[in-house]
């Protein structure tokens, strides 16, 4: 059985379809678990496209947990996708722990003041900087992230490759430092399946990637990013044979930040 633990919501401002939408597709799909997992206000960004306001993450709580009782397959969970930027680490901890969240993912999306993961940017952006420099710097970020101790799933771990830009060097250096890093802060790492539907064409982590986790002792779970419920378990079945072939024959789940695992 498996979970879809990356699920947006329309409060996002660049998600569409009602939550209950979602959890139908869900159903369809034999999927055990279904965690929303809206991105969370923002402290470096005022853009209602990219993340809900602060006043609407209590309605967004809210609605998950009427959904929690009234659906019981698949099973409900409430998540949260929170950004990392360094120096708002104690802002960010006093937000969300004011409420009961199942899990929390930590994501980044930004280089500085250069979020390079947004379309409206694409491609100048890119053409514009030193792909091998934004590669070690995202990469130390989420290292960073990793380290704050704020997080309990890494989302989209290689982000960075969603425009079909890659490093032109070897950067397995930076790779096994990252996945040390994890291993130390016993952490989750997400295998998402939206980088299948994006220039690059590849799953979040690559398999690669998802080898080292396996050799590293690295726990994982299961995302769809959604942002339309046609979206839900979108291709789980190549990332279950993925993961299959690095080796991994059970996900993560969580309850109340509680980690359990279950068979993939």
């Amino acid at each position: 059985m498996l979970v879809d633990y990356h699920v947006h919501t329309a409060l996002c401002g660049h998600a569409v379809g009602e939550m209950e939408d979602y959890i139908r597709v869900a159903a369809q799909k034999n999927l055990a678990e279904l965690g929303f997992n809206d991105h969370a206000p923002a402290f470096h960004v005022r853009d209602p496209e990219l993340t809900m306001a602060a006043h609407q993450l209590s309605e967004y709580v809210d609605q998950v947990r009427i959904l929690q009782k009234r659906h019981h397959r698949p099973k409900i969970k409430l998540g949260i996708e929170a950004d990392f930027v360094p120096g708002h680490e104690d802002e960010l901890k006093q937000l969300l722990g004011q409420y009961d969240f199942d899990y929390i993912y930590g994501s980044v999306h930004i280089i500085g003041e250069w979020r390079f993961d947004d379309s409206r940017l694409y491609p100048n952006q890119y053409d514009e900087r030193d792909v091998d420099e934004a590669y070690e710097q995202y990469f130390s970020l989420i290292r960073q992230s990793i380290r704050s101790g704020l997080f309990d799933v890494l989302g989209h771990m290689d982000l960075i490759k969603k425009f079909n830009y890659w490093p032109t060097g070897n950067i397995d250096h930076l790779l096994r430092k990252t996945v040390r890093t994890i291993a130390e802060a016993d952490i989750c790492v997400e295998v998402n399946t939206s980088g299948l539907r994006r220039p690059c064409a590849e799953i979040y982590p690559s398999e690669k990637i998802l080898g080292l986790c396996h050799r590293y002792g690295v726990p994982v779970t299961l995302g769809s990013d959604a942002h339309g419920p046609e979206e839900v378990g979108l291709d789980f079945d190549k990332a279950a044979e993925t993961l299959k072939r690095v080796g991994y024959t059970k996900v993560a789940t969580f309850e109340r930040r509680e980690r359990k695992m279950m068979p993939l």
